[in-house]
Parts: C-alpha cells; structure tokens; sequence
C-alpha cells in the first residue's frame, strides 16, 4: 500500500508487474514473451540481492539484457557470479541506491562515527568488516538509533520531575499490545531532534516517512574496465541539487557500450512487418516498369510507397507489403489488423471512433477536409449604359430607321391636309413629322392630330411597333439583370478551372 501510494502521489502508473517466486526462485511466466510484448524497453529491478543474482542470470539466459533492454537495479550484485561470456550483456546496467552523505562528499558526524567503530572493535572484532566495507543501511540504522537515544534521554529529562516514570509501558503481557503512554511527546521530540549524523543531517518531519534533508542517491554503471566489469558512479542525487554528473570523467555506457542514450522504446529493426496497403491515386498506385531485359514488372508508386521506404530506411525493419484493390472496404482494413492478418494499414484511412476501439492510429500524415468557396463580391462599379444592353446594334439601327421612314412618310400624308404642317418650311415639317412617330413610340404623343387615312393607318403601324419594342424591351432587361445576379454562382471545381470567377 505505501508504494501504491508514493507512486499515486508522483503520478506513476503501473501497467504491468512481474512477479518473483522466492519459493521455487523463478519468474512467475514466461519472462522473454513478457518483457518483448511491452513497447517500453526499460526494466526496474526491486529484489533484494541475492534474488537479484538469479533474475539477471534468468535474464541472460532468455537473451532480454542489452542491448535491447536497459535494467535498472535497486542494489548491487556481485559480478563475478556470472560467465566471462556474459560480461557484454550486462554493460550498461544501471544501479541506484541510498548513500550516506560522505559517498557524495557532504559532511558527516566522523566524531560519532569513529567512536561507533571503537566500540565495535572492542567488543565484537571479529565482525567487523573494516570502515571501507560497512553498509549504508547499517550506518542509517545507526543514525535512527541514536536519534531514539537522544529522544528519549531528552523525553526523560523533561518528566523526571513528576512521579510518574517517564517511559510507561501498558498491556505489556503481548508484545504487539504494549504502547507508550507518552509517544505523542516522543514523537514531537524526534521531529524537533536535528543533528549531524554519520549518515548525515538528520531531520524528521511528521509530514513524512523520509528525512527532510540529508537523503542521498548514487547511480552506479557497469563497465568493462581493464577486461573486467565494475561498478561505476556516474550520477548523483540530493534534495537541494537534484540528479548532477558524479564526475567529469565517468560518463555513462549504455547498452550494447553505446554512448548515445537509447529512447526506451522497442525497435523494429529487422523484424518482418506485414503491410496493407490499398489502392487509392495518389497516395498508392500501380506502374508497369520494364528492366534491361525488357522483363516488365508491377511498381508500387505514391506518397504511401514513398513513406514506406523513407521509414524502412530509418527504422530498419522489413516490409511484407500486400496490395489490395480500391474495392476493398476500408472497415475490412481494420478488422484485419484487429484480427492480425496484418501488422499496419498504411493509406488514407480516416480516423473515427469506432474504428479506435479496435486499432490505435498513428498522427495524421495528411489533412482530409470539406471546405466551402465562396467568391468575395467586389464594389459594384456604375454602368450608365446599361439600359441600352437589351437591344442589340441590329435593333437600334432598325428603331432609327423606322423612324425616319415614319417621319417621312407623315410629312408626305400631311403636309397639304393638316394645318400643322402646311405653312412649314420643309425642314421645320420634317421635324415636326419626326416627332410624330418618335413622340408615339415612346407613349407620351404629340401637339397634333393626324388628319389623312394614310397618317392614321401609319400612326397605327407605329403605336404597334411602339408596344413590341416595350414588351421586348421589359423582358429583356428583366432578363438580363436576373443573369446578372446569379451569374457568379459556381457548382463545381470546374467552374473555377475554366475562369466562371476570378
């Protein structure tokens, strides 16, 4: 529950665990299918080390070490329990562990420590391993111990003045029932106890299981140095500075002795991928190509061909392509990746819900949109000669002649009948005759009547000219500015390719 917790609080999650049998010493499953059916590349090892030793030989045994894989432990193990023939799967195997404060160079209580060590000289010298060899968790255990000592000789100090003792100690009949009646106090003293340790600073809070300060990490890589592996220290870590390099000198090798940090992720290179792909112009399409033998074969060409070589080059693995027809459905498509009758689709296979739950897409390599083309109407500019349009060149001239032959003809039928015209010059009669017809023609009329049958019947042809001229003229115009308003409207591509609009 309190690693549940810790990785809950660090937004952690856990897809997959694999499981050690302390009982039978062995992976619970196949680890090989396990480890190669995950896309992540990086394996945390949480074993104590003698558990550790065996799941590494495992690991080599199922060929799961570098370079395919970065392992990641949580102690040392020894590295002379494996062959020689072993030693270039285990380079770049990276190790982090707690350290005391004087492993990164930060003070430490070297008084207390040495003292510790006198004392463990003097009465147990035939355990004791030497200042260089002492573990960490024995120095922290230390740490602990004497910040207990310290708590509770000051817990003392302050209730020797009351009768009451000041460790008491109720339901002491079973050790799992007995509780101090003043830990309360205790507890307050141990989070107010800060001291200089042999591990290093040493301060509690009760907010927290971890120290406050004082914490320190060390990641170790194994190296073939002088044809022998070791431990190296490359990083470092603390509260205040974070992960820093642990020298200048000591750089990190990764798996396969690379200096370049791989991505974590799993790599295809020269796995055999089975590809779809359907016809559908321009992305794939067929070509007939002729070798120097004149031996003519079918070529797949297209942006998704081209894409397929381009990520063949790069990623190294080697395309099974099928070629399906354009017939093929494109739900059929998912169903045969779903079903693993192929390993990728590659085309223009559009992305929707349904099909996600069956398959995962990568980004779109291409945008596939509906759009609507609008034209920007332009300011209308003037045309005062519009009204002319509905008559074309033709039809003007004819109306002119029409009336000048209508006047010439009334000036011939009155000029000795109708007293307008009689005492007229010829100009001055021809003139008046003109505005009898043009006069008629435009429905207004004149300042005189006609008085011969010949005028009548002629005013008749012209007042029946004047009707169709107005009806054609009105049903022109009409026409023309309904044209005019839609003649802009477009229905397809084509309209713009042959200029309907600018």
């Amino acid at each position: 529950k309190v690693i549940t917790d810790a990785f809950n609080n660090n937004n952690l999650t856990i897809t997959q665990m694999i499981m050690f049998d302390i009982v039978a010493r062995t992976i619970r499953g196949d680890l090989k299918a396990l480890l190669l059916s995950s896309p992540i590349r990086n394996v945390i090892l949480w074993a104590e080390t003698d558990y550790a030793s065996l799941i590494l030989q495992e690991a080599i045994d199922c060929d799961v070490l570098g370079p395919q894989f970065i392992w990641i432990l949580s102690s040392t193990v020894q590295l002379n329990s494996f062959s020689q023939g072993d030693n270039a799967k285990l380079i770049g195997i990276l190790t982090i562990e707690p350290v005391v404060a004087s492993a990164v160079n930060e003070p430490t209580n070297t008084t207390l420590l040495n003292a510790a060590y006198d004392v463990w000289q003097q009465y147990e010298p035939e355990t004791f391993p030497g200042t260089e060899n002492v573990n960490a968790y024995a120095l922290f255990t230390f740490d602990a111990t004497w910040l207990l000592i310290r708590s509770l000789e000051q817990l003392c100090s302050i209730t020797n003045n009351h009768s009451s003792p000041c460790l008491s100690i109720v339901n002491d009949s079973f050790c799992f029932n007995r509780r101090l009646l003043d830990s309360s106090s205790l507890f307050d003293i141990i989070n107010n106890n800060t001291f200089l340790g042999v591990s290093g600073l040493v301060q509690f809070s009760a907010n927290s299981t971890d120290r406050v300060s004082g914490i320190y990490y060390i990641v170790k890589n194994i190296q073939s140095l002088s044809n022998e592996l070791n431990y190296v220290p490359v990083l470092v870590w603390s509260s205040s500075d974070a992960w820093t390099p642990h020298s200048q000198q000591n750089t990190i090798i990764w798996p396969g002795q690379s200096l370049v940090a791989p991505t974590g992720y799993a790599t295809i290179a020269g796995v055999i991928l089975r590809i779809a792909v359907i016809e559908a112009p321009p992305f794939t399409m067929t070509q007939q190509v002729a070798d120097a033998n004149g031996i003519i074969t079918t070529k797949l060409i297209g942006y998704i061909p081209d894409l397929l070589a381009i990520l063949q080059t790069n990623m190294g693995f080697i395309p099974n392509i099928t070629f399906l027809p354009a017939n093929q459905s494109y739900d059929g498509l998912i169903d045969d990746v779903a079903n693993n009758v192929y390993d990728i689709v590659a085309g223009d296979v559009t992305i929707i819900a349904a099909r996600r739950e069956k398959v995962s897409f990568t980004d779109s390599i291409y945008d596939n949109s509906l759009r609507i083309i609008v034209r920007n109407t332009a300011s209308a500019s003037p045309n005062f000669w519009f009204y002319l349009r509905p008559f074309s060149m033709g039809v003007r001239l004819c109306i002119l002649g029409s009336i000048i032959l209508s006047a010439l003809l009334m000036y011939l039928f009155e000029r000795k009948a109708n007293e307008t015209l009689r005492h007229r010059s010829i100009i001055s009669g021809i003139v008046m005759s003109t505005w009898y017809p043009l006069g008629t023609i435009m429905g207004f009329g004149v300042d005189y009547t006609v008085r011969t049958g010949a005028g009548r019947f002629l005013t008749f042809s012209v007042f029946f000219l004047s009707l169709v001229l107005i009806a054609t003229y009105q049903a022109t115009l009409t026409s023309s500015l309904t044209l005019k308003q839609t003649q802009n409207i477009i229905s397809g591509i084509d309209d713009i390719k042959n200029g309907k609009i600018p």
